[in-house]
């Protein structure tokens, strides 16, 4: 019996120690063509860790009121990088290695949507919640995963957000908006995102769609695209780009003289803050659906806490992109202390039926509908004034009033 009850400590105290640090995977990318919004990415998951694992009362989160999970004997979270590079392939492996090798109980990532897909089909096979924040790829929820969950817009919605923000500038400031071209890059993102503009101008009959403007995921050089661009004499430009495709697409807009009437952005480029870095007054009037921007933060006090936190590590406001990533880490770390074990099955169902409140997001919580979409994704239309993101719709969020005409180049 001695030896039985023994036996019985020891194991306790191990399930004990197992407890003290929950091991959660994040995949992003750290180096290559994104590592720049990648390493903002870790920065924003850090301090997602530092308020679950610190004790930070004055900040109106579930898991900031105590160190720790309290439902787990305050057992602390670690959030385990892991770098793909931008290569889908490396994703897989090291969603796989992650869960094999570091026992990661859940994955959150990877932000280029053509990563997270493999990644998240492998955490489908082992059975373990993957969330993801920013990737925005409606295709991601439309495979009929059990174990996936995304926070962010996808481009579906932020494809009738565009239409319904040129039916508002038509309506109110008489914009007279009518030729669309899109412009992406040739990866999962981008295609979808453009297969979304094909399929949704449908239901926006006074839209005709003029150019289709496709370029490799290596671009080093989008003369031709720009000239196509040109030649189409669009109203407003779709992008689905990544910051350096972005910056590049900008200054040839202005080499060429390309004056649409509005460039719009999806979740990507035009969101990171790098974006004004690089391109200075340039970047002044490009537009753009956000999770946030640091002219809410007076308004969303929350938030601004966050961001605070954010840019002590980072040097730059938080953008709404990294939000999102953010909000995966602490959305994943709430299901696990909800559930009050590390037992996948029960994790998944508290992120099935669960609302979770988010009030650093305009829309203030996250509920997931049964195909792992979340149903109070929301986003604000932002647009660049003096290198400041401003938000000018809708206008309950309005910071700034749109300007829907782009100035010529050369007048500004």
């Amino acid at each position: 019996m001695k030896k039985l009850l023994a036996v019985l400590v020891v194991l306790l105290s191990l399930v004990v120690l197992a407890q003290e640090v929950i091991k959660i995977g994040a995949i992003f990318p750290l180096t290559g063509a994104a590592a720049a919004t990648g390493v903002k990415i870790k920065y924003a998951v850090e301090v997602a860790q530092e308020i679950i694992n610190g004790a930070y009362p004055e900040i109106n989160l579930a898991l900031a009121k105590s160190a720790g999970l309290p439902n787990l004997n305050g057992a602390k979270v670690q959030f385990v990088f892991a770098d793909h590079q931008g290569n889908p392939e490396l994703a897989m492996a090291e969603a796989e290695r992650l869960i094999r090798n570091e026992k990661v109980v859940a994955l959150i990532g990877c932000y280029q949507s053509s990563c997270t897909k493999p990644a998240s089909q492998i955490a489908e096979k082992y059975g373990i919640p993957f969330v993801a924040g920013s990737s925005s790829s409606a295709a991601l929820t439309e495979r009929g995963l059990k174990w996936f969950f995304r926070i962010a817009p996808h481009d579906g919605m932020e494809t009738v957000f565009f239409f319904n923000y040129l039916r508002y500038l038509n309506e109110k400031y008489n914009a007279n908006i009518k030729r669309v071209a899109v412009v992406y890059i040739d990866n999962e993102y981008g295609v979808h995102a453009a297969l979304m503009v094909k399929e949704k101008i449908k239901d926006f009959p006074e839209f005709s769609l003029v150019a289709d403007v496709k370029y490799p995921v290596s671009a080093t050089n989008v003369d031709i695209e720009v000239q196509k661009i040109k030649a189409a004499k669009p109203d407003a430009i779709f992008h689905a780009s990544y910051i350096g495709d972005m910056t590049m697409f900008v200054k040839k807009y202005k080499e060429f003289n390309v004056v649409p009437k509005v460039v719009l952005s999806y979740c990507g480029g035009y969101q990171d803050p790098q974006f004004v870095v690089n391109l200075g007054k340039d970047a002044d009037y490009f537009a753009g659906t956000n999770a946030t921007t640091p002219a809410l933060f007076a308004k969303m006090p929350i938030l601004s806490k966050i961001n605070e936190m954010y840019k002590a590590k980072s040097g730059v406001d938080i953008d709404g992109p990294t939000l999102e990533d953010f909000a995966s880490a602490l959305v994943i770390a709430e299901a696990i202390n909800i559930a009050g074990t590390t037992e996948p099955e029960k994790i998944l169902e508290v992120l099935k039926t669960h609302t979770f409140e988010a009030p650093y997001f305009v829309s203030e919580k996250i509920q997931f509908g049964s195909d792992g979409q979340n149903i109070y994704s929301a986003s604000v239309m932002t647009q660049i004034f003096n290198g400041v993101y401003e938000a000018v719709w809708p206008e309950q969020y309005q910071t700034h009033e749109p300007v829907p005409q782009f100035p010529d180049w050369k007048k500004r």
